[in-house]
């Protein structure tokens, strides 16, 4: 198995307010009601779901760095 050298997380608007973040390739999911907020409970939640894993076993580089992408809704003018 290849090494992820990263932890992908994809940021989208909450069905009703706020923001969701979910991991791509994890089971990791959070929410805020900012985008600064949703990003740093993701944050949190990491090193809490990951804690006591072996890295190498689940496929992921020594300290992945977090990479994030906000799904944003079109917009017509």
């Amino acid at each position: 198995m290849a090494k992820r050298y990263s932890i992908q997380a994809v940021i989208h608007p909450g069905d009703e307010s706020g923001y969701v973040a979910e991991c791509i390739d994890l089971a990791v999911v959070t929410q805020g009601q900012t985008l600064d907020e949703t990003v740093q409970n993701l944050r949190e939640a990491l090193p809490l779901h990951l804690d006591g894993e072996d890295l190498t076993e689940m496929g992921l580089a020594p300290d992945p760095p977090l990479m994030v992408t906000m799904e944003l809704e079109p917009v017509h003018a």
